[in-house]
């Protein structure tokens, strides 16, 4: 089951829907999409791509650098759903604070911003097992 269901119409080329996400270091994260078209049919990614990174937040003006890059799966292309992802070993290495982050979705040479956002990421207080 998805955690965020988005509407999507490639032809009114609308704004990315904002997803803001929480990230736990030293663990696995996973954010599903369920997405939609307006008339709330299953938008059909068959043949589509995807790629989503994150980027320590930073001032107006400044070049943004990405801290990571998501893993992008589409678990039913046929039925619009797809995943990101980072392991473990991704997250142990991220300090704690406000990112940005986004998600790309495209087919051929048109390219589209699905969804975008802040991401907290979130220093445990355990040492590990």
């Amino acid at each position: 089951m998805a955690n965020n269901t988005i509407t999507f119409n490639p032809d009114t080329n609308a704004a990315a829907f904002g997803v803001n996400l929480v990230i736990n270091t030293k663990t696995d994260f996973t954010s599903t999409f369920k997405v939609v078209k307006p008339n709330r049919s299953n938008f059909d990614f068959t043949d589509y791509t995807g790629s989503s990174q994150m980027a320590k937040s930073v001032s107006i003006g400044s070049s943004m650098v990405a801290t990571s890059t998501f893993t992008v799966g589409f678990t039913s292309a046929f039925d619009g759903e797809l995943k990101i992802s980072l392991g473990s070993t991704h997250t142990k290495n991220l300090k704690p604070g406000r990112y940005v982050w986004d998600l790309l979705v495209g087919s051929g040479t048109t390219v589209y911003r699905l969804a975008e956002g802040n991401v907290t990421v979130i220093a445990g207080i355990s040492s590990g097992i």
